[in-house]
């Protein structure tokens, strides 16, 4: 996200029937129009239908004015009918108050046929690039967690990025291992807790000198510390340009041996009047055994001249990127068939330590001691934007075992995905029902009935 400063309340109650305290959860959002989107090789598929992401980015008001843009009810119902009007399938939301209920957005993206592609971090919660190792503590994945509890549930949840531009200059690569610890987490959190396995992966800053170690990177070691998928933001092709002229020949070459999905979190270079002519070359069968689309950046005008619409409270006003960016799908339809995406691959090798790579280990942070109860006992409390996670927990006391982050048991208390959603976003109606023993009951069935046939008998 251009301009962006980060890279990436608990309830009680008392009844008869004593019972931990849970969170508020999302609630699912089954629609045929957005069937759950799962990794197959080095591609998404919506059941047997290989996906491509062509969507947008969604944040209005920016860096500069945090906000949630699918808590707002109202803006989202303006903005929902734009995007059906663009034809896209996923919006990126870059951040999101986790305390709020998100249920009539996200149905309505749903019923749309428009999935969300998740950032977990805030600008209180994230890693911080110049100190991540006392950034990636408790307290921030506490938080990273509890945003997966409140989207987990929603079937058009597409992905979720563990990370956006951490790394965006090689004197940042340092923090690589940092993020790649949270993917790991995030991860295991997802499964811990029960959730399908939705996509965890990372969105790469447009810096040609690391991108491709940072891909590998994400991509080797054991299969719970690869990343689900990778991202990076591309600005390479500026109108007019051509697949030769923007390098785009060279970087489908380069990761033509890739074995998970790649995409572009970010794409629409505005050095020229945009027509968007890379959306031709993005879905063609030259690109698409490598690359699962992208999302232009961004929806909403915000000085910038990168908006396709200038927001106000009751209106979109559609500018000609708008009309360049829907023409440019409308010409260039999803292709049909698989796209030749790669069924087979292996993990990438750990890439070495450089002048522009400073990573000289493939060992990760373990995960901080008190985060480990959360896998087993959920996250609890919701705390949405406010307070703030640097420097305030526990950091990583030493390096994990390789295979650490496996799933060795799914989770019984507050965050199982068995739980159903709130449809008012009312804490009482995200409560669990405690599991009901049906053993006792029929015993004292028998008991009765014996009972009350013996008593017949006199």
């Amino acid at each position: 996200m251009k301009g962006t400063i980060f890279a990436v309340a608990a309830l009680s109650a008392t009844g008869a029937v004593a019972t931990p305290a849970l969170a508020p959860r999302a609630s699912s959002t089954s629609s045929s129009k957005t069937p759950q989107v799962s990794v197959k090789g080095n591609a998404f598929f919506a059941g047997d239908k290989r996906f491509y992401i062509r969507g947008v980015d969604y944040q209005p008001g920016g860096s500069s004015k945090v906000a949630d843009p699918i808590a707002d009810t109202e803006a989202c119902a303006r903005d929902v009918k734009e995007f059906q009007k663009l034809g896209i399938n996923t919006v990126r939301v870059y951040t999101v108050d986790n305390s709020k209920n998100h249920d009539e957005c996200m149905s309505k993206l749903a019923d749309a046929g428009i999935y969300l592609a998740l950032d977990v971090n805030s600008p209180n919660y994230s890693l911080n690039r110049k100190e991540p190792k006392s950034s990636y503590n408790d307290v921030y994945l506490q938080n990273v967690f509890a945003t997966i509890d409140a989207f987990a549930n929603y079937d058009n949840t597409l992905l979720f990025f563990s990370g956006n531009e951490v790394i965006n200059s090689d004197d940042t690569t340092g923090a690589a291992p940092y993020v790649k610890a949270v993917t790991r987490d995030m991860k295991q959190y997802i499964g811990s807790q029960g959730y399908r396995s939705i996509p965890v992966g990372y969105s790469a800053a447009d810096v040609d000198s690391n991108r491709f170690e940072m891909a590998e990177y994400m991509n080797c070691g054991t299969d719970d510390e690869r990343s689900d998928f990778f991202a990076f933001n591309d600005y390479s092709w500026c109108d007019p340009s051509s697949y030769e002229t923007a390098g785009w020949d060279k970087k489908v070459k380069q990761y033509g041996e890739y074995s998970i999905p790649l995409f572009l979190s970010e794409f629409g270079c505005n050095t020229n009047k945009r027509k968007f002519e890379e959306v031709e070359a993005l879905y063609s069968d030259k690109m698409t055994g490598v690359y699962s689309g992208g999302l232009v950046y961004e929806y909403a005008e915000e000085g910038n001249n990168y908006g396709l619409a200038k927001l106000s409270s009751d209106s979109a006003t559609e500018n000609d990127d708008f009309t360049a960016y829907k023409n440019a799908l409308e010409k260039t339809p999803a292709p049909s068939g698989d796209g030749g995406y790669k069924k087979d691959g292996k993990a990438s090798t750990c890439p070495s330590k450089s002048k522009t790579w400073d990573v000289d280990s493939d060992s990760l942070p373990a995960i901080p001691e008190p985060a480990k109860e959360y896998m087993t006992k959920g996250a609890g409390e919701r705390k949405g934007l406010k307070g703030g996670s640097q420097n305030a927990g526990t950091q990583s006391s030493g390096t994990a075992t390789a295979g650490s982050g496996e799933v060795t048991a799914t989770a019984t208390g507050g965050s199982s995905s068995s739980t159903g959603g709130s449809s008012s976003g009312s804490a009482a109606s995200g409560l669990r029902v405690p599991a009901f023993e049906i053993a006792p009951l029929v015993c004292t069935m028998v008991v009765l009935g014996s009972t009350l046939f013996g008593a017949t008998l006199l």
